[in-house]
Order: C-alpha cells, then sequence, then structure tokens
C-alpha cells in the first residue's frame, strides 16, 4: 500500500497502523476488507429511493434492516442531489437548512440510541452537520469536498468527527452539463488534496476520500475512476466509492433505476478489487456478499 500522509490521521501513533479509523465507540481498519456503507435517504425526490424512508420509522426499521445485512457504516441523507439532466430531468430542488434537519435529526436521534454502528450524515451544510452531530452522527460526508460552506471543516473538528470529502465538478444543477477534464484524475486529486489540506489546518483527524461517481462525470469518466482507482491511493486516505444503481450503469444495460442491481455489484466488485475501502450503497446483503468473495480473491496468495 502506498506510503501514508500525515493528512488522514489524528497523530503518529495512528499513522503507524494501515488505514485504523475510530468512528463512536467502533473501530474499523479499512485495509483489512471492504467496509460496507448503507445509504438511508430521508427524502420525497431521490434519483433511487426517494420518498421511501420520509417516515421516521420507516427509515430507522429500514437502517436496521440494513445493519443486520451486515452494513458497517449508515448514511442518513436529508436532501437529494439528483443531477439535472436526460436520466433524471430537471433534477433535485436545494433544501433549506431548516427542513432537511426536520427530515434526518430524529432518525440520527433514534439510530444513535439504537445502535453502535457508525452514523454518517450527508450533507454539504455546517449547521446541519452541527445538529447531526450532535444527535448522534460520527462522520460527516460533504459532496463538496468543503467547497460549498466554509465552516464544515471548523464543525467537524470541534465535533472530533470524521470527514469524507468528495469531488464533483461543479453544482448537483450544473454538473452533468458536458463535463469536461484535461486530466481527469489529476483534477480530481488536486480538488481532494486541497480539501484534505483544508481540513487538517481546521484540525479534522480522520478523513477519507471519494471521487464522486456521477458527480459532474460522463459515463468513461465514471468507468475510468472504477478501473483505476487506486490512483487515489496517493492521497494517503481512505478511499469511498459509491456507484451504486447510478445512470452509467442503467445506460450501459440499457436499464431503469430499479433494475440494476447485477450492475450495480459489477462496479461494487471491481472497486474492490481495485483498491476501494468503503462502498457506499443501497442493496446492503447483496453487495456484502459479492465484495466478500471479491476480497477473498483479492487476498489469496499468488501461486
Amino acid at each position: 500500500m502506498t506510503a501514508k500522509s500525515p493528512f488522514c490521521y489524528a497523530d503518529d501513533h495512528a499513522m503507524s497502523e494501515p488505514y485504523i479509523f475510530t468512528f463512536g465507540s467502533r473501530q474499523f481498519n479499512l485495509s483489512t476488507r471492504t467496509h460496507i456503507m448503507g445509504v438511508l435517504n430521508v427524502t420525497p425526490d431521490s434519483f433511487s429511493d426517494g420518498g421511501k424512508y420520509l417516515n421516521t420509522e420507516a427509515a430507522v426499521e429500514h437502517a436496521v434492516t440494513m445493519i443486520e445485512e451486515g452494513a458497517d457504516i449508515i448514511d442518513v441523507g436529508g436532501e437529494s442531489t439528483r443531477p439535472k439532466g436526460s436520466a433524471y430531468g430537471a433534477g433535485a430542488e436545494e433544501v433549506e437548512a431548516e427542513e432537511e434537519l426536520r427530515r434526518i435529526l430524529p432518525v440520527i436521534t433514534r439510530l444513535a440510541k439504537l445502535t453502535s454502528v457508525p452514523i454518517s450524515v450527508d450533507t454539504y451544510k455546517s449547521g446541519v452537520a452541527k445538529q447531526a452531530l450532535d444527535a448522534g452522527a460520527v462522520i460527516v460526508n460533504d459532496i463538496s469536498g468543503l467547497t460549498f460552506d466554509n465552516e464544515m471543516a471548523a464543525v467537524v473538528a470541534s465535533k472530533g468527527a470524521s470527514l469524507i470529502l468528495m469531488h464533483i465538478k461543479g453544482t448537483p444543477k450544473t454538473m452533468q452539463d458536458n463535463p469536461e477534464y484535461g486530466s481527469l484524475f489529476g483534477e480530481i486529486s488536486d480538488f481532494l488534496s486541497a480539501g484534505i489540506e483544508t481540513a487538517r489546518k481546521a484540525g479534522v483527524t480522520q478523513i477519507m476520500v471519494d471521487p464522486g461517481i456521477g458527480f459532474g462525470k460522463r459515463v468513461e469518466h465514471n468507468l475510468q475512476l472504477i478501473k483505476d482507482i487506486g490512483r487515489l491511493q496517493g492521497l494517503g486516505c481512505p478511499i469511498v466509492l459509491g456507484a451504486s444503481r447510478k445512470s452509467f450503469i442503467g445506460r450501459i444495460l440499457d436499464v431503469p433505476i430499479d433494475e440494476r442491481l447485477e450492475g450495480s455489484l459489477a462496479a461494487a466488485v471491481a472497486a474492490a478489487l481495485n483498491g476501494v475501502h468503503v462502498l457506499r450503497v443501497h442493496d446492503v446483503k447483496e453487495t456484502k456478499r459479492a465484495v466478500m468473495v471479491a476480497d477473498a480473491i483479492k487476498s489469496a496468495p499468488t501461486a
């Protein structure tokens, strides 16, 4: 594995171990296997499952099911980032912080009392992150890589939380407007490196990175990212990836969202074999089983 940058760890002791992260009361060695982050969208308009878990009881029940199926982390989001474009129409509307909090806080509060499984909050708003962390979340998953809210890094640091920095080109409304790259990996690495530096300067002690599949990417960009995802290991942080049910799978297979399981599993296995540490997925049980086999293949001794 690539030598670690000091950006992703709190101290020299942590740096001496291979991606050992503490999330609340749980400690994970993210280098030993592919970990699973279950998606819990508490939204009416997410591209895959919008409206299914708006009710707190339904959302908590689904989270518990995902945990029983093997989710290592639950990622709770209260605002859809469904892009504008031919695949998804006009795209999702922005949500005020108050409404986002109204959706997610009851769910996070209940889950934090029910389980020690780490809870992540999917938000780019520092005010939402602060209250979610107070309610029991221990990870902030920022799709903007700290570029939408200048206060986010300080909030994450002040709460002793972990941070996922995702790459995005533009905004959810503009990101699929003919995205182009002079150097796909170069531009994404530069973007994430800047976020890592900002986070560390603020005092964030555990950082993960996500190349942002579908967030300002064409089909070919997404495929290149999954194929060569190991190139991002040079950033010295665990790599998170979310390809589950996304439009590039639908375009390859010519199938609607509810028929993308097999394609999602293929992408998950490829990502696991190529160096991803955490997969953000909708179908936890199926993905868990698929990557357990991929991990076994990956770790098999050479004949």
